[in-house]
């Protein structure tokens, strides 16, 4: 039984879909980390409680598959500050969010990471 729901699993993990965009912070990439965190002996693995791994994925199942997002439409493609769900995307990508980053430092900070020295073996020349 254990072998079916490995497959199951691994099934939705080719499903879902993975935003090159977010690197390190995507959902389908974390899921497939996950399943392969949970079934380390593969098909082999032994599960603690069969009932919940079922409904877990069953509930990934239904979000994969947009039940909700079909059951309940919205009506408008955009949030409750006007913003449209391609300008969130935009912002939320990994090299939108390190430009923001890059631009909270100050001078001192951006002057001081030009100038260190990259590795800590040239430091401990000084």
């Amino acid at each position: 039984m254990a072998a079916t729901r490995y497959r199951r699993f691994l099934k939705l993990c080719e499903e879902w879909p993975v935003d090159e965009t977010k690197r390190g912070r995507d959902l389908g990439a974390f899921l497939c980390q996950r399943v392969a965190a949970a079934f380390r002996e593969g098909e082999n693995t032994q599960i603690a409680s069969p009932e919940a791994c079922d409904l877990m994925f069953d509930s990934l199942v239904r979000i994969n598959s947009n039940v909700y997002r079909e059951k309940y439409p919205r009506l408008r493609d955009t949030s409750f500050t006007g913003v449209t769900a391609e300008e969130c995307r935009m912002v939320l990508a990994t090299d939108s969010l390190d430009q923001m980053e890059d631009a909270k430092k100050g001078i001192w900070k951006k002057l001081k990471d030009k100038f260190s020295p990259k590795n800590p073996d040239e430091a401990g020349k000084e």
